[in-house]
């Protein structure tokens, strides 16, 4: 569960550089990034290292380590090349690591298996919930690092940081769509007022923390970025990245419990 959150981690901060652009932050922002990056990709590999995802992690953690060393220079040669073939890798990686952390589309009722996913189904929404989790994971902690390149770079122009906090925005409503969905399918066989139900217990932790949070105390980050106070919004966005990695994490063991990426 732990290698599936930080690979997502991993992909999400690698998407969230494609919105900036190396002539306005400094190289070593994208170094930065890409070792913390190669650092995810180790534990998640350390993590999950004896399952079928052992040579895509293998792969992962060679292209990332390959995209820091790359990002040292100021012009990097093949670094946009670099950074798409260790996004591919991760995927690959993350479809193996998702596919054994979710209960791939069963439920225990009755002291039986009763399938509540085709295969096909399974899979869509296994992809949907790693690339959605991926993009809310990797904008908002890109939203509070490039708020703090604020503090060396007072230049800087504000754009970098509305434009990921406008992504931020985006990838929390896809996030509560996926999640929304699962939820609705999964109501239909359940009380969500049993409080019996372990699961039950959980997802109100996993929405009003996990979604409704971001959403509120992003929106404060937006508002007081278009006023330039990008020390404020960055301690604001210091709130979201830590509510998102709860709800996240949340989401995994339900997950892990359901099948379902509630």
């Amino acid at each position: 569960m732990l290698a599936v959150f930080c690979l997502r981690l991993a992909l999400g901060m690698l998407a969230a550089l494609t919105l900036l652009n190396p002539k306005v932050m400094h190289p070593r922002f994208f170094r930065t990034h890409f070792v913390t990056v190669l650092g995810l990709s180790v534990v998640a590999a350390v993590l999950d290292w004896n399952t079928s995802a052992q040579i895509p992690l293998a792969i992962t953690v060679g292209l990332t380590l390959i995209g820091s060393l790359v990002w040292i220079f100021e012009h990097p040669p093949g670094g946009w090349i670099a950074l798409a073939l260790s996004a591919i890798a991760m995927v690959f990686s993350l479809a193996k690591l998702s596919a054994s952390n979710s209960s791939l589309g069963r439920l225990v009722l009755d002291g039986g298996l009763t399938e509540i996913y085709s295969t096909g189904t399974s899979l869509a929404s296994r992809i949907a919930s790693d690339l959605t989790a991926a993009a809310l994971l990797g904008f908002a902690m890109t939203a509070m690092l490039v708020g703090h390149s604020y503090l060396i770079s007072p230049g800087l122009t504000i754009k970098p940081l509305m434009r990921q906090i406008a992504a931020l925005g985006v990838a929390l409503i896809l996030r509560a769509a996926v999640a929304g969905l699962a939820l609705w399918y999964w109501s239909t066989d359940h009380d969500i007022a049993n409080l019996n139900d372990e699961n039950v217990l959980w997802l109100p932790v996993r929405w009003f923390v996990g979604l409704i949070g971001p959403a509120v105390f992003g929106f404060m980050a937006f508002r007081t970025a278009q006023i330039k106070s990008t020390q404020s919004a960055t301690g604001i966005l210091y709130v979201v990245v830590i509510l998102v990695f709860l709800g996240e994490l949340t989401s995994l063991l339900l997950t892990r419990n359901t099948g379902l990426p509630l």
